[in-house]
């Protein structure tokens, strides 16, 4: 989230695209109906299906799954064209006026510099055209033909309220009437914010739906304000901190990268990632890198991160590829992979593909389960009948079970999707053999580290080497890890500007990341966190929900990444002159000498607006792009792609150009494409989603939960049960190129058909918590279905858009 749960409420049009927030996060939810209640908020859903969120909604639209980018350029389209966007700020604070190099190009969905064999761009071209001076061009009067925003324009222009009407078989009425109430918002004294989940993410174009999602609310002006912002909503507690600490397989903690294969010089890698400024007077606060890492590698490796050796940086692993879950379990099906540490994970049921899973798993030596429960995962050998049909006796893999403790059984963080870091205390001792997560992983790390110093191996430096000062190395505490991952100093560290004073004393905890320094002096495991645990203490553990801004800005409660800041980019709540573009949600402005207000600033405190310093301090540009430069694998403008099983066939943008059908840079390998289903045998659009009375595959084993919502079933619209002849609680039969599943069949009116490109289609919703494994009745994994393909950007499989057949059993 760019902003947070609470701030919600202080929202005039909230649009729920991508997510189901009622039905998913009925917590949370409440926010919104505060907004109604206490602003007369009007909420806009578009969706797939009338969810329990349109229920409560001002206005529904219907959508084909898969086609978000074609509504929000729609929408992108017509507030460039009705003159419905905020010109100041989109003059000052965004990149409109930035000129694009000659050589870039876009052609029948294709960008300049695409290698059709590598499935991926050469992004040279996908640049500002920079002066001698180094700075970039750019026109203010935003004529250039080559200016973002003419290009821009341009890109945008096919996205017509008929295209829209055309591809996404939404009424052109009822997508006019959502860009009328998006636009109500382009004056400075109203804010709309967006909520999404992963109906955007699971897409093989989802990140750049998300982006799509940012570019309108840039031309309205609302990020960076109360009641504005781009709010992914997680769908986990602490979905959030495991994504802040390295998540996704070529991260390190804080947002850091690992170092490719080709990195092996340690100031080149550290220069690629650390831009200098391209216009007068910007920040590019990415340009602190090297503080960031060398402090991580201190706190990974102690002395032995010193600047004789780079700070450890031969320890790190360097990428030759990617090795995300699309990969692992590639490699895992070509008997390439020996052994596969599960934790906290049931791939099984979590990702597309079963019978390849199924065929992976059996090829391993050695599977470590890491779980308080039974999984599927776990039981992958079992036949369970129809739901597993597999033959134990020709599966060799040898399943560990290392029973783990859940929540409530230990202390520590969770990250909700605020960014808000909330300690929470232990309320009983685990059951049984039951360890926790860090118990079992430093019991095994000392156990490695004992058999290399005995043994030796290729390069045992890292492990032999790792820095482990806790009081009890086979458990440390979750207080240990917080202190550590907020960062202290290692010896006295003095104020850069008057040697004489000692701002920090060695074995401190810091302030903030502001105190990081990269000449091995201060240690943060995660430069994000900087300043969670200080030298006040734990302010993650503060539960002061006082608010004196009256808009939700209670700063005293927990404590948010980064430095306490509750909305980033806040500096955007003020125009240029540093004063508040709205009286009435005032975040932070200007009094003459710093920055101050209901929140942390993001932003110089003493910086003076004179002085042009932007508000996007990550950026080298000091300003939000619309051209994404090299950002996103696909292209610098969000483009339509059809989801890989297309019900058309074809992309009708580019009808005739099939290398611009589907994402020309997805994640996907070559045996999964040839699984991908066709309309002419499946013709019928798929997608996935959760239920409020269910939390993943968890909740099955517990009772309530399972009577609330006992048996499996799949959501069929009236008028396609009509024509197959399916009555309300009869069995079908569901089936894609790869699988099928059996469940009893819901018909409806909350999904009906929708004309695209001049045909009926019909689309069917598939609710996923059912397995082979629980209290509730045994169901099948729908991941059976499901296609073998990701994002480009997140590798994110294609959850929520696939073609399936039903059948009457």
């Amino acid at each position: 989230m760019t902003n947070h749960w609470v701030d919600i409420k202080n929202a005039d049009i909230i649009l729920i695209m991508g997510g189901n927030a009622a039905e998913a996060h009925p917590c949370g939810f409440k926010w919104v109906t505060e907004a109604k209640a206490g602003r007369g908020a009007k909420l806009i859903v578009v969706d797939p299906r009338f969810t329990r969120s349109a229920s409560v909604a001002d206005f529904y639209a219907p959508i084909r799954t898969g086609t978000d980018i074609v509504f929000l350029g729609g929408v992108i389209r017509y507030l460039i064209e009705n003159d419905k966007i905020q010109h100041e700020y989109v003059r000052n604070y965004t990149d409109l006026a930035f000129i694009v190099r000659e050589d870039f190009a876009f052609q029948e969905g294709i960008f300049s510099g695409y290698d059709e064999k590598r499935r991926s761009y050469d992004k040279t071209s996908w640049e500002y055209e920079i002066g001698e001076d180094g700075m970039a061009r750019v026109d203010p009067s935003l004529q250039h033909p080559r200016c973002v925003f003419q290009l821009m324009r341009q890109h945008y222009d096919r996205y017509t309220p008929e295209a829209v009407e055309r591809i996404c078989g939404t009424p052109r009425d009822k997508f006019l009437k959502v860009c009328e109430m998006l636009a109500s918002t382009a004056q400075p004294d109203r804010a709309g914010t967006i909520l999404y989940a992963l109906g955007w993410t699971q897409h093989s174009v989802g990140s750049q739906m998300i982006r799509t999602g940012a570019m309108v609310q840039l031309l309205l002006g609302n990020i960076g304000i109360a009641g504005g912002g781009m709010n992914a909503l997680r769908g986990h507690s602490n979905i959030q901190g495991l994504t802040d600490l390295g998540l996704m397989s070529n991260l390190l903690p804080g947002y850091l990268s690992l170092p490719y294969d080709y990195e092996q010089d340690f100031n080149a890698y550290i220069e690629s990632r650390a831009p200098k400024p391209i216009r007068p007077n910007q920040l590019s606060y990415w340009g602190n890198y090297r503080k960031f890492h060398v402090s991580l590698m201190k706190a990974w490796w102690g002395d032995h991160a010193h600047a004789g050796n780079n700070w450890a940086f031969d320890y790190l692993p360097k990428l030759d590829r990617l090795y995300d879950m699309l990969q692992t379990y590639e490699l895992m099906d070509k008997g390439q992979m020996n052994g596969y540490f599960c934790q906290g994970f049931n791939p099984l049921a979590a990702h597309p593909y079963k019978k390849k899973l199924i065929n992976g798993f059996s090829k391993l030596k050695y599977m470590v389960i890491m779980d308080p429960l039974v999984t599927e995962t776990s039981e992958f050998w079992r036949n369970a009948g129809e739901l597993n049909d597999v033959d134990p006796s020709q599966i060799q893999t040898e399943v560990i079970r290392l029973p783990t403790t859940c929540f409530a059984e230990e202390e520590g963080t969770l990250v909700n999707s605020g960014r808000w870091l909330q300690w929470h205390w232990k309320g009983a001792e685990p059951p049984g053999e039951a360890k926790s997560d860090i118990e079992i992983m430093a019991t095994l790390y000392m156990r490695l580290r004992a058999l290399y110093e005995k043994e030796g191996g290729a390069f045992p430096d890292p492990i032999v080497n790792l820095w482990w000062p806790y009081n009890n190395p086979e458990n440390p505490t979750a207080e240990e890890l917080a202190k550590e991952y907020s960062g202290k100093a290692l010896v006295d560290l003095v104020d850069p500007n008057d040697p004489t004073r000692v701002i920090r004393k060695a074995g401190d905890q810091l302030m903030g990341f502001g105190e990081l320094r990269d000449d091995g002096t201060t240690i943060s495991g995660c430069w994000i966190y900087a300043g969670c645990w200080s030298p006040a203490g734990n302010l993650m553990a503060r539960r002061d929900n006082s608010d004196p801004s009256g808009i939700g800005q209670t700063l005293n409660w927990a404590w948010s990444w980064p430095a306490n800041r509750r909305i980033l980019y806040n500096r955007a709540s003020a125009d240029p002159q540093g004063q508040p573009w709205d009286p009435t949600r005032k975040l932070i402005y200007w009094n003459g000498r710093n920055w101050t207000g209901a929140d942390v600033p993001d932003y110089v405190l003493t910086e003076d607006p004179a002085n042009g310093m932007m508000p996007f301090i990550m950026n080298p540009e000091g300003v939000a792009r619309f051209f994404a430069r090299k950002g996103l694998v696909e292209g610098p403008f969000p483009e339509h792609y059809e989801p890989f099983e297309t019900p058309l066939g074809y992309n009708p943008f580019y009808p005739k150009e099939p290398r611009a059908v589907s994402s020309p840079a997805a994640r996907v390998f070559e045996d999964d494409l040839a699984t991908m289903g066709k309309a002419s045998e499946f013709p019928y659009v798929a997608t996935s989603y959760r239920l409020t009375e269910h939390f993943h595959y968890w909740t099955k084993h517990n009772r309530l939960n399972a009577i609330l919502q006992p048996e499996q079933f799949v959501e069929i619209g009236e008028a396609l049960a009509e024509e197959l002849g399916i009555a309300n609680g009869s069995w079908v039969r569901v089936s894609s190129n790869r699988d099928y599943i059996k469940a009893k069949a819901v018909v409806t009116k909350r999904i009906r058909p929708l004309q695209v490109e001049g045909k009926t289609l019909h689309q069917v919703g598939i609710p996923l918590h059912w397995g082979f494994v629980g209290l509730a009745k045994p169901g099948f994994l729908i991941n059976a279905l499901t296609p073998p393909v990701g994002d480009g950007n997140t590798q994110t499989p294609e959850f929520k858009s696939f073609l399936v057949n039903v059948e009457k059993i």
